[in-house]
């Protein structure tokens, strides 16, 4: 049971939300809705909220505008909830930084299992799980300095990188296993839990963004490398290192 987490359920469907929070109550979470950007501004400034649940089609609004919305200021683990099929809306929508995607019509036991995956993933990621001591968390490599406390990214010269929670997610990967090749499936297990297809481009085009952004050739990779026809290895030398 999940007694201490809060899961905001953003759809306008008032049918589909009564759904969601019988379902999410039932296993133990506390559950606040919004039908519009607005409301859901509104219940992130008045709950310390854990996971939110989001619908692609919003009437007038756009679910995946909403989620970049949220990203500018927050780190909370989203799950698109869409009546949609279209691979390029799945891709859009992790690239973001939506942690999961499930399409309508679902199975309540595989939502309620897809959001305590992702909230474990969010946990790990930010050290509330993997660590005994959560502040140790910042990693060097190349000049890079990445503090997973504070899901910031600095350059070698010490200015902020612009990082999404997907890109964090990411290079937390290659930074715990550094120098060892990871395939396509263990990464895209980690950061999308089992909604994807062996076809799916989506790790692919999560590695390139990551690249454009921590090499100095994004053409010419030197940091992260690719494994032909088995996924990438991160080859740089990495140090954790314990917060001051």
């Amino acid at each position: 049971m999940e007694q201490n987490k809060t899961i905001l359920v953003v759809d306008d469907d008032a049918k589909i939300r009564l759904l969601l929070r019988r379902c999410l109550e039932s296993d133990g979470y506390r559950v606040v809705e919004a039908e519009t950007e607005a409301e859901v501004v509104q219940q992130l400034a008045s709950n310390t909220v854990d996971l939110i649940t989001l619908d692609l089609q919003l009437g007038a609004e756009n679910g995946l505008h909403i989620a970049a919305k949220v990203r500018e200021t927050s780190n909370v683990p989203i799950v698109m909830v869409t009546g949609k099929g279209d691979v390029i809306d799945k891709v859009v929508g992790l690239e973001i930084g939506a942690d999961d995607y499930i399409a309508k019509p679902f199975h309540l036991r595989e939502v309620q299992a897809r959001i305590r995956s992702a909230i474990r993933r969010n946990e790990m990621v930010t050290g509330r799980q993997v660590s005994e001591d959560p502040v140790d968390q910042t990693f060097v490599f190349n000049g890079w300095v990445a503090n997973f406390q504070t899901y910031e990214l600095k350059t070698p010269s010490g200015e902020v990188c612009d990082m999404t929670t997907t890109d964090f997610k990411l290079l937390m990967l290659f930074l715990n296993a550094p120098k060892r090749v990871l395939s396509r499936d263990q990464i895209m297990d980690q950061l999308s839990g089992s909604d994807w297809a062996p076809y799916d481009r989506t790790v692919d085009n999560q590695v390139a963004r990551l690249r454009k952004k921590i090499e100095i050739d994004p053409a010419r990779p030197q940091i992260i490398k690719t494994v032909r026809g088995i996924g990438y290895t991160f080859v740089a030398d990495v140090e954790k290192v314990s917060a001051a």
